[in-house]
């Protein structure tokens, strides 16, 4: 089994979520970079499941990154087809986009370590279910997502969507539980590039000292749902059509 992963920029790629296709090795993860090659290393509609990931860019900033529109063409096409689909961050937005909805700009960024509360819908959903009542989350991002129609809320933090389902096969969440703790270190470490972290007067030393003493849990955590969604991907592939 085969899972394609979109990348949007080399620090903010599968990181955690990778370790279970190690651990099951009847599946293998396929990166792209779309932004550096258009064409993707295999075709995504012969693709068991598809995985797109975060990126310092806005889902709107279409000018800026014409790759944008390219992979929300891509994503409504794999949702018509009912490829198993998960968003993260960037990704989620993406999905949600393809799904109909636009998402803008937040009241404030959420920036660092976020509690959440998942729905009662979430709290019998495959992916979100062992997360239930609530967990702290790690976060950045200054969009947000309206929630498409006909989709399931998930999770909400105090400010916004978290996670949603759209269907039974497509995911979106809002949170980073792919991050790596080489990845998040280096994003902390850099969050002068970022001008909502700047407008912010985001503490960074507080933020990595709180980050390093959770990451390992935070870990187990996203490698937990990452193999959740393969199971669920597993399943919806034996099911009879």
């Amino acid at each position: 089994m085969r899972a394609l992963a979109i990348v949007h920029q080399p620090d903010a790629g599968p990181g955690v979520f990778a370790d279970p296709f190690t651990a099951h090795p009847d599946w293998e993860l396929v990166p792209w970079m779309i932004a550096d090659d258009p064409e993707p290393p295999l075709d995504p509609d012969r693709c068991d499941a598809v995985m797109t990931f975060g990126g310092a860019m806005h889902a709107d900033q279409e000018d800026a990154y014409p790759w944008l529109a390219d992979e929300k063409r891509l994503l409504a096409e794999l949702l018509a087809d009912g490829t198993p689909l998960l968003g993260v961050c960037l990704g989620a937005q993406l999905l949600a986009a393809a799904a109909g909805t636009d998402p803008h700009r937040a009241p404030a960024p959420e920036i660092g370590w976020f509690d959440v509360d998942v729905t009662a819908a979430g709290a019998t959903d495959p992916l979100l279910a062992a997360l239930a009542p609530r967990f702290s989350a790690f976060e950045w991002h200054s969009y947000e997502i309206p929630l498409p129609h006909g989709a399931t809320a998930l999770a909400r933090s105090e400010r916004v969507l978290q996670a949603y389902r759209i269907g039974d096969r497509a995911w979106g969440i809002q949170f980073h539980a792919e991050v790596s703790a080489q990845d998040v270190d280096e994003w902390i470490l850099g969050y002068h590039s970022d001008e909502d972290a700047l407008a912010l007067g985001l503490d960074w030393p507080a933020l990595r000292d709180r980050t390093r003493e959770r990451i390992e849990a935070w870990n187990a955590l996203g490698r937990g749902l990452a193999d959740r969604f393969l199971t669920c991907v597993a399943a919806s592939v034996r099911a009879p059509s």
